[in-house]
């Protein structure tokens, strides 16, 4: 029996996947928070396009010999901002002129990058290199998802307020430009968290799933928040801890739990909803 129990903790006794569950912690709990409103508001490609956007800022910053964080961070804002100003301007639906801007920007991104010489690999700024992070990957991680989930849980109720009518919100004096932009500043800034970490792709579903699944599984916003950072938090660990065992890569193997307990999640709402009608049914015969 010890001899089970000693092999099913192996994984946690290597430095290197010690430092993998550490990263995906430090980076889901502050997106689960994030993906909440990303979800509420309708924002799922926003989060995409952030995502995808700030790689041409990853590939400028290298060539100006800057950090990554700072022109990873400019090119989100710059694709949220723009998104914005085109919208405001144009007659052009909002998901349309997120699909041109945040193609473009990657492709903008890809030409400089196969410009360029470079020993930065393009799989890990996509898929992450978790199982190669260092103890400054980790700090930075670490800061920046302190700062993110720190204005979520201060601003929750204001942004709530905001995601669900930004009339009635603007009506009772919020100020409701400040938090919307705030609010994308978190995104852009959780997805440079990432970049480093868990890469652009995975980023994208924290950024989404998470929040999916809560929203499914509950009725009110603080349910919410915690169930999403729980199912972030438990497929992430869980998916670190099979790609051990299946010789796989982490990032791909976390997606797939998270869409499972999704397709569990939906499942379980159609049931609920089925039960519930029944019985009205009955009661009102």
């Amino acid at each position: 029996m010890s001899e089970w129990f000693d092999l099913a903790l192996m994984p946690f006794q290597f430095p290197f996947m010690q430092k993998a569950y550490l990263a995906v912690i430090l980076v889901s709990f502050p997106m689960a928070l994030l993906s909440c409103y990303v979800v509420l508001k309708g924002w799922s490609l926003m989060g995409d396009a952030i995502a995808h956007a700030v790689f041409p800022g990853v590939v400028i910053a290298y060539l100006l010999n800057i950090p990554f964080l700072i022109g990873a961070f400019a090119a989100g804002m710059f694709c949220a901002i723009s998104t914005g100003f085109l919208k405001e301007n144009s007659r052009v639906k909002e998901d349309t002129i997120l699909g041109i801007v945040f193609s473009g920007m990657f492709a903008f991104g890809i030409v400089l990058y196969l410009k360029i010489e470079t020993d930065v690999h393009l799989d890990h700024i996509l898929y992450g290199n978790m199982l190669g992070v260092s103890y400054a990957d980790l700090l930075q991680a670490a800061i920046i998802g302190l700062i993110c989930a720190g204005f979520v849980l201060i601003k929750r109720l204001d942004l709530l307020a905001l995601s669900f009518d930004e009339q009635h919100a603007r009506a009772i004096g919020l100020p409701t430009r400040w938090l919307h932009y705030g609010l994308l500043a978190a995104i852009s800034l959780s997805v440079v968290g990432a970049l480093s970490t868990v890469g652009l792709i995975l980023s994208i579903a924290y950024l989404i799933a998470p929040g999916a699944v809560a929203f499914l599984f509950t009725r009110t916003f603080r349910s919410m928040l915690l169930i999403a950072s729980i199912v972030a938090i438990g497929c992430s660990v869980g998916g670190v801890y099979l790609s051990f065992w299946l010789d796989s890569a982490p990032a791909p193997t976390i997606v797939l739990l998270m869409s499972a307990v999704f397709v569990f999640a939906f499942v379980w709402a159609i049931q609920k909803t089925k039960a519930a009608s029944k019985v009205m049914v009955e009661a009102a015969s």
